[in-house]
């Protein structure tokens, strides 16, 4: 039944469905699952070229061994709001997927994507560490990374002394304008690339034509991601604009 856990037996076909370079969908046919939980068992153990039944069912086991039980009934009801914990898992997971192709390391997005779907938005680093299973160490690089660009913000436990990381409110708009604006310092650096070998030169003509392009499309990409901004949330957009970080 699609509701029961996986076996041994499953992550041997799932193991096997890999190595014939099967799709997620296709190995979740062969085993009546939904595709997300094949997905979500593959990037969770290693990813398609590294995942092995054997290791597989060993960490799983580890994992249920060591899970600690909620506290209490209140703090159920604040982690379980929303879609049941499968329904999120597969959601973070893609989601996970989609920061990365906007450009963030692959550990910084699945802290970003962490923050997204908890009820308060927030977090604190060792709490990530254990949600994430990894390393307080590497939750650390991962932060310091997103903090750099504005992406979570650090603040403190009421009354503690552990640091907690919040998704900033204008999270959404610095995603798509990040990128933005690497394209706009990547085009500056051509531009130079095309004053260097000159406009009589194939190469010089070349990376005049790349750099104006990107160019022009990062700036109207700002400019459009400000006005949307603006529209959603009326005067307040105001308090944050972009064009002046990009000069």
């Amino acid at each position: 039944m699609p509701g029961r856990r996986l076996t041994r037996a499953d992550r041997q076909q799932i193991a096997a469905g890999l190595t014939q370079r099967l799709s997620y969908a296709d190995i979740a046919r062969r085993l009546n699952r939904p595709a997300s939980t094949v997905s979500r068992e593959v990037a969770r153990n290693g990813g398609p070229a590294r995942y092995r039944a054997e290791l597989a069912q060993l960490a799983t086991t580890h994992r249920a061994q060591r899970r600690p039980q909620p506290p209490a009934p209140v703090q159920r009801t604040i982690e379980h709001l929303g879609p049941d914990p499968d329904a999120t898992a597969a959601f973070v997971t893609d989601l996970t997927t989609a920061l990365v192709e906007t450009g963030l390391p692959r550990t910084a997005a699945r802290v970003m994507a962490c923050l997204f779907a908890s009820e308060t938005g927030s977090r604190t680093a060792i709490e990530m560490a254990q949600h994430l299973h990894v390393s307080p160490a590497t939750i650390s690089q991962a932060v310091r990374l997103l903090e750099r660009q504005k992406l979570i913000r650090r603040g403190r436990d009421d009354g503690g002394r552990r640091h907690r990381y919040f998704l900033d409110d204008k999270a959404g708009l610095r995603t798509v304008t990040a990128s933005a604006a690497a394209n706009q310092r990547f085009a500056a650096t051509v531009l130079r690339g095309a004053e260097l070998f000159g406009a009589e030169t194939a190469a010089g003509v070349r990376l005049a034509l790349a750099g104006r392009f990107l160019e022009h499309l990062s700036d109207d990409l700002i400019r459009s991601a400000e006005k949307h901004w603006r529209d959603m949330v009326g005067t307040r957009g105001d308090e944050y604009t972009l064009t002046s970080h990009t000069d």
